[in-house]
Parts: structure tokens; C-alpha cells; sequence
């Protein structure tokens, strides 16, 4: 399946202008620098796992932010306040 799919895009680069075969060649340039960062990572995770320096790899949360309120503050502002204090 893989073999059959190279196959098809090398054959499909002929019909390719200059510009275009730039713009393909930075996204692979690209797609293997970020492939080998996560190789060397990898790597490096399992180093440390394998050195009893760590015991396990938590990998980091992308869950959304949630919304900030805002409070009211009556008064003047906390700026004012704070320059206040530090005189």
C-alpha cells in the first residue's frame, strides 16, 4: 500500500512547476526535522526512564484554557493602591 502511494506522488512530481517543488520540499524538510525531535525525545525519555532517574513520563495536558472572570472592584483602582502602598 505504501509502495503503491510513493509510486504515485514520485510520478505525480514531473507534472510539478519550480515553485511547487520548493513549497513540497520545505514541508518534508520540515515534517523530518519534527519526526526527528520526536525520535531524539523519545530517546531521551527513555534514557531517563532506563536510568532510575525517573519512573514514569507524564505527558503534557492541551486541555483548553478555561475563561477568566472579571471582578468589579469598587473603590479607586488596585493600581493606584499598590503605588500607594509601596511609597
Amino acid at each position: 500500500m505504501a509502495q503503491a502511494t510513493l509510486n504515485e506522488i514520485l510520478s505525480q512530481l514531473e507534472t510539478l512547476e519550480i515553485e511547487e517543488l520548493n513549497q513540497l520540499n520545505q514541508t518534508i524538510q520540515k515534517r523530518l526535522a519534527d519526526k526527528e525531535k520526536s525520535r531524539a525525545r523519545a530517546a531521551f525519555h527513555q534514557a531517563l526512564l532506563d536510568s532510575g532517574l525517573v519512573k514514569q513520563i507524564k505527558r503534557p495536558c492541551y486541555d483548553p484554557i478555561s475563561e477568566r472572570r472579571l471582578y468589579k472592584v469598587e473603590g479607586k483602582p488596585v493600581s493606584e493602591t499598590i503605588i500607594e502602598e509601596r511609597r
